[in-house]
């Protein structure tokens, strides 16, 4: 048996002369679709597999076809003559502008036997001349075939080895696919053992040491680590951090991609002449005192490392320059160049260094890229890209980050061993105006990093639905700091006759460990966010400005002139109230409702509740009044009439309950339920009993402006308390109330299973009306409407929670706008995806 192995993907080209039998062996060897055959295509261009007038078109179609099959990474093999260097070169070309590595399979048949296979060819065959020449310039081209540019040639001399041959396929070596983590990835560690040591004891491995005392291994039950390179140079241990990376790499408790210091190295350890800068002198100096033995593992280690790693199905890149997204699981020298050393323009900076192309932010893959090599001030994401190399050996911090949680885990340089070159820059760019916004910020596909409670990420569509939004209706985003999150429905009711009833709330809440909830009024108006300055440069605003009051949506609720009123109102109750001083702050975001609803719904209440509403009345009433009198005939039509009667008392009932949200606009009330954040603190940690005891407050100084919530607190271990919270439910929906909130009492909660929903909404049977339709109670349209489907909703919700806890964390604590504004954008974008409106 002949047993040889190729790549999975990647360009095969078979070599032989006509009549060798190249398309018996690759109909043997490989799938109907990954062979192209060159007289097949000269069939496909000319109608004749033996024209070769056409043989240049034909080329040309398979050419084509074979760059279309290697850029979508599919296995493809030529099956032409292909003993011309010419011909070839092409191939080998193709295969270098899609950077696939290129196989030569050599059958090296004697011509006396092409020349008897030809005579059975009938028509088909070729001239005796042609397979002599063919045959001559496949005997030249043996010797010269390796240094062509083919990764792999395998010859096969005889009809017995090819008869015998059995063709594997293997994994390129940078596929690591099948490696799904968790991970954590390490920024470039320069030498810096002892830090590197803290970090993984931090990120929770078990140093392993030998009879020396040296680290040789660390190992942690769940989790390996993957070094990004640069491991050497600068620092004051590069042994020590060699023998412990390699250590955990044979172990199998880490992974490792070649940094450029390490390719380097390597040059320098083989005897090539190269510059000893940066620290490499010190290095070598170091491993000589090793001995010769550990330089040799560690040239052979270095050497063994693969240009980048793609791990977890491809949904994570590692790369130590980081890598453009057509490059990701190729393999070539220019891959290798931009994955070691990055992408220059070929200019100089102010400090004589290279400048290197900012690719990331270009990056639209949807692979997570995670790099080093370019020293940053911090770990940050920029378009699903993040580059873990903070500085450790300037005196930074040596950074790892989690994956797939994406948290990130740093410990302090101990010292600062070397000077840099160039400032560390900030990983948004160099010198960034903290209030300049720009687009790369909001272009998708974006991966929002919402603190330490986890990341969402947004697609390039749900960017730009967002951006569409933010541009054409938006307030001005240097007071658009936070956008509520959508409320999250109850489950449809398992109790005949509601859709929705707070058993189902209780029920969720009880599942996810809480054990006290508030249940809080829901108001018949309008979500509302009320931002208070009393120092408008607090907000880059003009002189005299005194906040904003926005939509859920980011849009202004009023115009400018009765804005003001109400906000100097505000500011008022405010200051009487004492909050400025409460909350040591001279500015607060409150979350609430503006009524009435009207204010904002005014078109949709005329011109669809209104029309549907009239329309229905006239129509229902109409047609119980005709089928009356004609009853009074004689004529049995009781089941009929009964049925009318109900839809007509429906429509009266419709009618009635969109009317209740019809306010008078003059008569604005602002229902705070919950303070967001003041200076330096956000207070989703408070317990809903001091954020609505605020609330109360407030509308104790300024009725006129501040509505008060009614609420009640309720144990869920006790049935006499969720059964009087029930009763207090139906009591004022039945009276006309919209519903309730329950929310947990604690506030912001984390379960056993993750976040919990920070409320959930009950609302009535009748407000339900409204947004079902006034027949949506008939026993079949509500057995249909109780199929809905929650999930997809209450996801969304939990995700533009937390990107708004983490945009008012940042506006607490005075981070620049532009980071504030990804967080309300990501809010916007979630809202962009289509859902069932009546949720």
């Amino acid at each position: 048996m002949n047993e040889f192995s190729i790549p999975e993907s990647g360009l095969v080209v078979l070599i032989g002369v006509s009549g060798s039998g190249k398309s018996t062996f690759a109909a043997k060897h490989f799938g109907r679709f990954e062979t192209l055959s060159s007289d097949y295509f000269r069939g496909l261009v000319g109608n004749d597999e033996t024209d070769q007038s056409v043989t240049a078109a034909a080329f040309d179609a398979l050419h084509y076809v074979a760059g279309k099959r290697l850029e979508a990474g599919l296995l493809t093999v030529v099956d032409a003559t292909s003993v011309q260097p010419a011909a070839r070169q092409s191939l080998i070309e193709l295969a270098r502008s899609h950077d696939v590595l290129a196989t030569a399979i050599v059958l090296d048949v004697p011509v006396e036997v092409c020349l008897e296979r030809n005579e059975t060819r009938g028509e088909h065959r070729v001239p005796k001349s042609a397979i002599d020449r063919q045959h001559q310039q496949l005997r030249r081209s043996l010797k010269m075939l390796r240094r062509e540019g083919f990764a792999r040639v395998h010859v096969l001399s005889s009809l017995a080895e090819i008869e015998d041959a059995v063709i594997t396929r293997h994994k390129l070596l940078n596929d690591f696919r099948d490696q799904h983590g968790p991970f954590d990835v390490i920024g470039d560690v320069h030498g810096c053992l002892d830090e590197l040591v803290l970090l993984l004891e931090k990120l929770g491995y078990e140093l392993v040491r030998d009879r020396q005392g040296r680290a040789v291994d660390a190992v942690h039950p769940q989790r390996r680590a993957v070094f990004v390179g640069d491991l050497v140079d600068r620092g004051p241990d590069s042994p020590g951090v060699l023998r412990l990376v390699m250590g955990m790499a044979a172990a199998g408790h880490a992974l490792a991609v070649p940094g450029n210091h390490e390719d380097k190295l390597v040059r320098a350890l083989r005897g090539a002449k190269v510059t000893l800068g940066h620290g490499l002198d010190k290095t070598l100096e170091q491993l000589e005192a090793e001995g010769p033995e550990f330089t040799r593992e560690v040239q052979d280690f270095a050497r063994s490392l693969v240009s980048h790693l793609v791990l977890d199905e491809g949904k994570l890149v590692v790369a130590h320059a980081g890598l453009i997204e057509k490059y990701h699981g190729r393999a070539s020298k220019r891959v290798r160049a931009f994955a070691l050393y990055g992408q220059v323009s070929g200019e100089k900076d102010e400090y004589g260094l290279p400048v290197r192309y900012p690719w990331a932010r270009d990056y639209r893959g949807a692979a997570a890229v995670l790099y080093g090599h370019t020293p940053v001030t911090e770990v940050a994401w920029i378009n699903n890209t993040a580059c873990l190399d903070t500085g450790c050996a300037f005196g930074g911090q040596l950074s790892a980050l989690r994956y797939p949680e994406r948290d990130v885990v740093a410990v302090d340089a101990l010292a600062q061993y070397a000077e840099p070159l160039r400032p560390l820059e900030s990983p948004h760019g160099p010198q960034r105006e903290p209030g300049v916004l720009s687009m790369a910020d909001v272009t998708g596909p974006l991966h929002l990093k919402a603190g330490e409670r986890g990341t969402v990420k947004l697609s390039a569509a749900q960017a730009a639905g967002a951006l569409e939004t933010m541009s054409r209706f938006a307030t001005d985003p240097r007071w658009l700091r936070y956008l509520p999150p959508t409320m999250s429905p109850a489950e449809s009711s398992a109790r005949p006759g509601y859709l929705e009833h707070p058993d189902e709330a209780f029920a969720y809440f009880r599942k996810h460990g809480i054990t006290e909830v508030v249940c809080e009024e829901k108001h018949m108006g309008s979500r509302a966010v009320l931002l208070l300055a009393r120092n408008p440069g607090r907000f880059d605003a003009p002189e005299g400005w005194l906040g904003a009051l926005h939509t859920r949506t980011g849009r202004d609720f009023l115009a400018p002139e009765v804005e003001r009123a109400l906000l100097q109102r505000a500011h008022e109750a405010v200051e009487a109230a004492g909050l400025w001083e409460e909350l040591g702050s001279d500015w607060v975001i409150l979350d609430g409702e503006l009524l009435p609803w009207s204010l904002k719904a005014e078109s949709l209440i005329k011109d669809n509740y209104a029309s549907v509403g009239a329309a229905a009345v006239a129509a229902t009433s109409a047609a119980v009044d005709l089928l009356e009198k004609a009853a009074g005939t004689g004529l049995e039509l009781t089941a009929l009439l009964e049925r009318t009667r109900e839809r007509s008392g429906n429509a009266l009932a419709f009618r009635e309950s969109y009317r209740r949200y019809v306010g008078n606009k003059d008569e604005i009330r602002f229902a705070a339920f919950q303070v967001l954040a003041s200076e330096g603190k956000t207070h989703e940690s408070r317990d809903h009993g001091w954020h609505l005891g605020i609330a109360q407050k407030l509308a104790v100084q300024a009725p006129d402006l501040f509505k008060d919530t009614a609420w009640m607190r309720v144990s869920l271990d006790s049935g006499e308390s969720t059964d009087q919270a029930v009763r207090w439910w139906e009591e004022l929906t039945m009276t006309g109330g919209e519903g309730m909130v329950v929310k947990p009492w604690q506030n912001l909660t984390r379960g056993p299973k993750g976040w919990v929903q920070p409320g959930i909404k009950v609302r009535g049977r009748e407000y339900l009306r409204i947004i079902y339709g006034a027949d949506y109670l008939q026993e079949e349209n509500l057995r249909r409407l109780k199929q809905r489907a929650t999930d997809r909703k209450r996801s969304r919700a939990m995700q533009e929670y937390l990107l708004g806890l983490e945009a008012l964390r940042l506006t607490a604590v005075g981070e620049p706008l532009w980071k504030v504004h990804q967080m309300v954008f990501g809010v916007l974008a979630l809202e962009s995806e289509p859902l069932d409106p009546r949720l």
